[in-house]
């Protein structure tokens, strides 16, 4: 068996959304922020525009990020590129509507700066050549032209096929990538993780995924999920385990110490300390 490069190293500090409640969410800007501040990766959500171009960009729409609306796939990427994605963010809470004017003191930026626009995958890609990326496929045929093959063709492209792993909640959209893609790393989908979950918590079998990592919340409809016995079987199954959206920093350092390989986190810069603390590592290392 192929060693899995997700396993082996110091558990790695996401900054989901390139850290969208300490920079605007997933701009450039945010993510040289995120980086500077401790982050060891990205994780980020792949969208295609009308024209076939790959954006990072949380939503499906516009309306709750930039000062512009509608559905990334029905608006070309110069309407999307025009936009000013860091319009609604306040630090330090993310997107938020409903504040004082004053506390926006990112809008405007976007008119000089390209950093605080919506990015391109491209962008990202070249611009961070040797940090490792989680992208999620966030939509997929039916509701939208499927994307999976550009994604494909454009990672291979790019050359990144060893640092880049691929997530989504669409299992077709999956599977559809892995065939297209087979060097680039997958997450399992959540009918994976759920039947891997269900095996260690009941005791039986449990299932050997042809996937590089079990991306989990920590807990789910007030269960522990995140648990010392699924991270043993992962690994033993040489699978990682990276656990989502951890803002608190003594949850982040408790999992760190469990042995997760990684944390997907709104607040890079805190949780990156304290995760460091715990590896006994600096931030980063």
């Amino acid at each position: 068996m192929t060693p899995n490069p997700w396993l082996g190293r110091s558990a790695l500090c996401f900054a989901h959304q390139g850290g969208a409640k300490e920079g605007p969410s997933s701009t450039l800007a945010a993510m040289d922020l995120a980086l500077q501040s401790g982050a060891d990766a990205l994780e980020l959500d792949i969208h295609a525009t009308a024209d076939g171009h790959l954006v990072c960009c949380h939503d499906p729409t516009l309306d709750r990020t930039t000062n512009g609306s509608g559905r990334i796939a029905e608006l070309s990427i110069e309407e999307i590129r025009s936009l000013d994605a860091a319009f609604w963010f306040v630090p330090g809470l993310g997107c938020e509507d409903g504040h004082d004017p004053a506390e926006y003191v990112l809008r405007g930026r976007a008119v000089d700066d390209p950093r605080y626009r919506v990015p391109t995958l491209a962008e990202v890609l070249e611009a961070f050549p040797g940090v490792p990326v989680n992208l999620d496929i966030k939509e997929t045929a039916p509701g939208v032209a499927p994307y999976e093959e550009l994604l494909a063709h454009q990672l291979v492209a790019a050359g990144r096929v060893e640092n880049v792993m691929v997530a989504s909640f669409h299992p077709a959209a999956l599977e559809r990538f892995a065939a297209l893609a087979p060097d680039v790393a997958t997450a399992a989908h959540p009918g994976e993780v759920a039947t891997f979950v269900q095996g260690v918590v009941g005791g039986g079998e449990v299932p050997a995924l042809e996937r590089a990592a079990l991306q989990i919340p920590a807990r789910f409809a007030g269960v522990e999920v995140a648990t010392p016995e699924l991270v043993q079987a992962a690994h033993e199954l040489s699978l990682a385990v990276h656990v989502w959206t951890i803002d608190d920093a003594q949850e982040a350092a408790r999992l760190v110490r469990m042995g997760v390989d990684g944390v997907m986190t709104d607040r890079p810069g805190a949780i990156s300390q304290a995760m460091a603390s715990a590896r006994g590592v600096r931030p980063g290392g």
